[in-house]
């Protein structure tokens, strides 16, 4: 070999330099597992919506994490679940199809739960997915249990591997809430991505479309606070963004209209409230985030519409995006 061979290696790398990583990593779980705080915590930003709500995703959202020797970017699926309407159905596809597509799956289970019959069956899928995809078990939610509690998920999910067949590249213990060992998550799904150049621009924090995210932010609002058997048929569409005519360059205002779409006429009353107080906070909640994430001042116009049983109508279904 002669010398300026050895400097390099087989791709033109000088010798002894880490190669730079790039590719696709999904979180998955049942509902509620921390699968969306986990993502805005790696991304360092909110690029999932969040609530106390299960089954609060419905789109895979990526978040881009830019490293200086990689690019990770991560998938955010919905919870897979046992499916009672045709939007369970759908969203149980998207986990699936999203699950054979990527370079690296972190399993997600809560620490301050046992382990259900519903992440044994998620391990189960998984066990049967293609070998050569990592996986990596990732214990959520630590800030809510005690050291001893850990330890003994910790060991529980390694048993879950053993009975299923499941070699895990990894088990990590983290918590989204408050940023434990999130870095170091990060640092173990790097080297399990394959070697390539970004796939994104540097500074993109991810690939949804605007209108999306601010629809997500609005439906976000309008689950906080209301019943449990709510949050399920709420959709909302974001129907126009336009800057406003005629504003001074340095006063802009974005002017947002969109609808909140309920499936039975008895529950516009639950997110509108008593003269209109709920849907006004729910207004002024989501035109916050909304600011934020756009870096522009905003006018957001909403109206509550009923689209009856949307979650069972493959027309309506299309129509809210779905």
């Amino acid at each position: 070999m002669n010398a300026s061979s050895a400097a390099s290696d087989t791709e033109g790398r000088p010798a002894g330099e880490t190669p730079y990583r790039s590719g696709f990593a999904c979180f998955v779980g049942r509902p509620n597992a921390g699968k969306s705080t986990l993502t805005n915590a790696l991304v360092g930003t909110k690029v999932a919506i969040t609530s106390t709500r299960p089954q609060t995703t419905r789109h895979t959202v990526r978040g881009i994490v830019h490293r200086p020797d990689a690019q990770l970017v991560l998938v955010d699926t919905p919870g897979l679940h046992k499916p009672r309407t045709l939007l369970g159905e759908r969203l149980n596809d998207v986990v699936r199809t999203t699950w054979a597509e990527v370079d690296v799956i972190g399993f997600c289970v809560p620490a301050d739960q046992k382990i259900g019959p519903g992440d044994r069956f998620i391990a189960g899928e998984l066990a049967e997915l293609r070998k050569r995809t990592p996986k990596v078990a990732v214990v959520t939610k630590t800030d809510l249990v005690s050291g001893d509690a850990l330890a003994r998920q910790l060991v529980a999910v390694d048993q879950l591997g053993k009975e299923l067949g499941i070699e895990w590249a990894e088990i990590v213990p983290v918590s989204g809430t408050e940023g434990t060992q999130v870095e170091l998550l990060a640092d173990l799904l790097v080297p399990l991505l394959p070697e390539g150049p970004p796939l994104y621009p540097d500074g993109d924090l991810t690939d949804e479309p605007e209108q999306v995210m601010v629809a997500e932010l609005i439906r976000e609002a309008a689950l906080e606070g209301v019943r449990d058997e709510l949050p399920h048929s709420i959709a909302v569409v974001v129907e126009e963004m336009v800057p406003r005519e005629g504003r001074p360059a340095d006063r802009p205002l974005l002017d947002v209209h969109a609808n909140i779409y309920l499936e039975r006429p008895s529950q516009k009353g639950i997110v509108i409230g008593p003269k209109g107080k709920r849907l006004k906070e729910v207004g002024s909640t989501s035109r916050r985030h909304i600011e934020a994430l756009l870096g522009t001042p905003v006018y957001l116009d909403l109206h509550v519409k009923v689209a009856k049983d949307w979650q069972r109508d493959p027309k309506q279904l299309r129509r809210l995006g779905f």
